[in-house]
Order: C-alpha cells, then structure tokens, then sequence
C-alpha cells in the first residue's frame, strides 16, 4: 500500500507488513461481519472496549503500550480488490452486495478513545474504546488485541526489572536472538525501551525506531585468538585529552603497552588467547571496551587480563571500560571483581580503573535481581534477555475486547465466574489523587449521547467510589486533584492529536509514574490490590441493568 493513499500520511503504516492487510484477523470476525450485514445490524452503532481482567507477572500494576501501531493500523485499514476475491473463497454463497460493503469499509467509519502510550493501567479499564458501525468495528477486534497485548505485556515486564535493578543501573536488551520471530523481536526492544531500558542490542530497531543500541562481544570472538602473535594492527592515537606531554596524533603500540603493564603488575597464568582478544578488541573500540571475562577463568584470567589492557586505556587517555559476566556466581563474582580494580587500582596508581564497571547478563529476570540485591552484588549494568522477550513467567496478558454498548443501550456479559462478568456501558476514566499527590484510585464514570456528555470528578470535591461487583466495599474521596484518562485518538479516519510522543517521552512518562506511586503497589510480592472503582450512578446503572438480564431460577420441589 502507498502510503500517499493513507489517511494521514504522517501516521504512515505499521514496521510490520502482516499489520498491513485487513485479513490478519480470525476467521470469526469475517463470518461475523457477514451475519451482521446479512441480518441487517451491520451498521447499528456500536462500543468495543478492550481491556485486560488481571495485571499480569502477580503484579498490581500495567503499563499500557502499543497505541502508536493502533494508529498506524487504522491508518491504513481497508480491504484491496485481492482481499475481496480471497473473502469469495471463503464466505463462497455470499451475495455480491456483501462483498461491495466490504470494499467500502475503512477506518473512517470508526472513533477510538484510548489511554495516553505509557499509562500506567489496571483490570478493567478501558485501554481503547472503539465505536463505529457494529461490522467494522467488530472486524478490528483481533488484530488490535494483537497491536495491545503482546506491547503491554513487554513494557510492563521491562518496568517490573527495572524498579527490580534500581534506578543508578544500566538496563540493556539482548533478546533479539531469542524472541518469537521477527516481529516478536522487534516489538520486545521498542517496548523493551518504552517500559525502562536504556538500550538494545537490536540494530534495526536502532535504525528504525531511534533505539540508542549497544553491543560488545561473544566468547567465540576470544576463542578465535590462540595467542598473541595473532594480535595485529593493535595501534592507538592517544586521546586528546590524556594527561601526557606527547602529540595527540602519536601511536600507541596497544599491545606492547599492554605487556609492560602486565610485567609491571607481575601478572603471570593468564590465558594467552584471552589477553589477545582483549587486546584486539580495545585497539578496535577505545572509548567502550567491553571485555567478556569467563571464557576460560573469570578471576585468575579474564578479570586480570582486563585490568592491563584498562590500565594500558587510561594511560592513552581512553576509559578504563567494563568487565561483562555471562555465568557463575553473579554477586560473588562482581564483588570480586570490584576489589580486583580497587587493588590494582592502588598498586598501578590508575585511579579511573576503581570505577570500571561490571556488566552480567545470564538468564536474568526480576526474581534473580532481587535476590542479587539481597547479596549485595557490585553489578553496573545488566543485560537481559529471553526472559525480557518472551515475558518467561507469563507469555501472555489476556486482553478482551468485549461489546458494552449498541444504540446507545449498556449491554452487560454475564459469567459464573464474577472476574468474567463485563462492566456495561461506554465509560471513561479519572484518577484521583491524594494530599500527598499519589493515585489513590481510579474512577470510571459512564458516557451518555454523542457529545460524551458524563460527570467530571473535581478536585476538593467529595465522591462517593463504589466496588464494581461488591456492594459493601465503597469510599468517600476527596482528591487533591484529578487527572483525565482518556483522550480521542482517532476520529473518523483523522488523529487529533498534535504529535506522537516519541520514545524516550513515553519512557520518561512511565518513570515518573513509577516514581509517584506507592512502593506496596509496586512491590513484587503480596502488593496491595489498587482500587479501580465506578461512580455512585454509574455502579446503580450496572447493577439493575445485570438484575434485568439475569435469568430467574424455577427451583422443582
């Protein structure tokens, strides 16, 4: 598709092409758009909310990513006349006027209400609510699941391991190689980013999305040196801002240099290879030398040939750089490491060696970073991740994408199962803050007509918040003021909003969301339970509303 027949060309088209085409949706929804318009209701006005029923990772909180590609797909969404034949094949006794209906169908016909990018989110709550002709806005349901879920959970992953490491740490993501496909690879190191990483590994994500990236080495790099004569062209130009009396523009023999230190430091039993690569590799990136340290021993080899090859650094007016740990003990061997610098350090008179960082990376996850922070480990930097990517404790959030409202009338799914029973009727969101400016819960009013006409909770103004499904549990709140939600985000084939924010605004939005938020609601285990709670009249409306449509038993004696 060209994107000078979009909508809004500045929105342009999802990075993925399987989000270009109207048809990556389940079969339901074309067979159901075909009973609608064969019934007649296909164009009955109608509300879709998509929402998620439980927070995911036994958290308390989510952070809500993937608008900008549910803009982009809206953008773009309408069927080419080789949908239509492949539709034929599918739905065969179809009449032609169905098939003309199709060809007509675009996101102009649709309106989106939507969360901010970066909210932080709770079960639910409306993440989109998608209004339009019952038809079309049935047909999107699928793919923006797709759009919502799979970003959300991986964003809200990335901010769990993130207040996990703390805030002075260093977060890199390493999952390309490990995600589930492309577009899974793709997506992990967006919204890797979005929820608190600082880089990623993934270099087209660097290319399109503007991802600042990060790389080292891998073991197999050091294995390819045997000893030193393999080390070549190791020559350096001293950095203009060492403290030296000779040219900036002289060469530094790297790996004579190195070898002195070493001799000096009477370093002896290291592995050879090792020294080499480290050497080869510093030559290659002065100003962020990397050294992956457990290839054959990580402290009477990898640690100390690092050491000289820092020291040789520094001395050319370079930084001292990083140790990377890819296994073992993490904590002991960082704590290790650090008194290696500090010894060294004293001995060589190379004071920016005490402050060369350690990075790991090994499997990581927000369980093994809390319990590192128990042992006190020394780590700088981490990278992480399979169980980034693939959201290794729980693969999936659930998000639902449910009817609530036709023709203006709130219609209600029931369940056996309360968690399951949907909250009725077009709704938007506040969040109501405290005298210590932190959320204290989040309010759902209802909508009425088409002017969004509903009440407004006002700052200094006492509410009554009622539990959605249980009677007694209900509060009085008196914000100290109230934020909006919601925003519309799509308008019959137009954005109103001015811009996208761009990554790093999304990321510096959740920060400070996790920053104002109680630590017991953000806590791994046991957190509190964050009250998502409707309106005096709002909570009446439901509940008459699930009496009328709740069948009444005949009990036989």
């Amino acid at each position: 598709m060209e994107i000078s027949k979009l909508a809004n060309p500045e929105l342009g088209l999802p990075n993925s092409t399987f989000l270009r085409s109207p048809l990556m949706t389940d079969s339901y929804q074309l067979t159901m758009c075909y009973a609608y318009w064969k019934g007649g209701i296909h164009l009955k006005k109608a509300s879709f909310e998509l929402f998620f029923r439980k927070c995911p990772f036994q958290g308390e909180y989510t952070i809500f990513a993937g608008l900008s590609n549910v803009l982009k797909f809206l953008n773009g969404f309408r069927f080419q006349e080789s949908d239509v034949e492949f539709l034929k094949t599918i739905i065969p006794h179809a009449e032609p006027e169905f098939f003309d209906f199709v060809r007509s169908i675009d996101a102009s016909l649709l309106t989106v209400t939507a969360m901010k990018e970066g909210t932080m989110c709770f079960p639910s709550e409306p993440l989109l609510r998608v209004e339009g002709p019952l038809a079309v806005a049935q047909l999107v349901e699928t793919t923006l699941l797709n759009i919502v879920g799979y970003p959300t959970l991986v964003a809200t992953n990335a901010s769990r391991i993130r207040l996990a490491a703390g805030k002075d740490k260093s977060l890199l993501e390493f999952g390309l190689r490990r995600a589930q496909g492309p577009d899974g690879g793709m997506s992990a190191s967006l919204y890797a980013v979005m929820g608190g990483f600082d880089k990623t590994s993934n270099v087209l994500a660097g290319q399109l999305y503007g991802l600042p990236l990060s790389g080292t080495h891998a073991h197999s790099f050091v294995m390819s040196f045997k000893g030193l004569d393999d080390v070549k062209n190791a020559f350096l130009k001293r950095n203009a801002t060492a403290s030296s009396t000779s040219s900036s523009e002289e060469l530094v023999d790297l790996k004579k240099l190195v070898l002195e230190k070493k001799a000096q430091l009477k370093i002896d039993g290291t592995q050879e290879g090792e020294l080499a690569a480290f050497i080869s590799y510093a030559s290659s990136f002065p100003d962020a030398f990397c050294a992956l340290v457990d290839t054959y021993n990580t402290l009477k080899s990898g640690v100390l040939n690092f050491i000289c090859v820092a020291i040789a650094l520094v001395e050319c007016g370079y930084p001292a750089g990083s140790v990377r740990l890819d296994s073992g003990d993490l904590a002991y061997l960082s704590k290790e490491a650090k008194k290696l610098f500090a010894r060294y350090a004293e001995i060589s008179g190379c004071a920016p060696l005490k402050s060369a960082k350690v990075v790991a990376s090994n499997d990581i996850n927000e369980t093994t970073l809390n319990a590192l922070n128990e042992q006190k480990h020394e780590i700088d930097i981490f990278g992480i991740g399979t169980n980034l990517v693939t959201c290794q404790s729980q693969p999936s959030l659930g998000c639902v994408y449910k009817l609530v409202s036709l023709e203006d009338f709130p219609r209600i799914k029931l369940s056996d199962e309360v968690a399951k029973t949907t909250i009725p009727g077009r709704k938007i969101g506040y969040r109501l803050f405290g005298a210590d400016e932190k959320p204290l819960l989040d309010l759902l009013t209802q909508v009425t007509g088409d002017d969004g006409a509903h009440k407004v909770p006002k700052a200094g103004e006492r509410v009554l918040c009622r539990h959605p499904f249980e009677e007694s549990k209900r509060c009085f709140v008196v914000p100290s003021h109230v934020e909006c939600l919601h925003e519309l985000v799509w308008d019959h084939g137009k954005c109103p909003l001015k811009s996208l924010p761009s990554v790093e605004e999304i990321r510096a939005f959740v920060m400070r969301q996790l920053d104002n938020t109680r630590c017991d609601y953000l806590r791994q285990h046991c957190p509190t339970k964050y009250k998502v709670s409707l309106d005096d009249e709002f909570y009446t409306m439901m509940h008459q509303l699930l009496l009328e449509c709740t069948p009444i038993p005949v009990l036989d004696i």
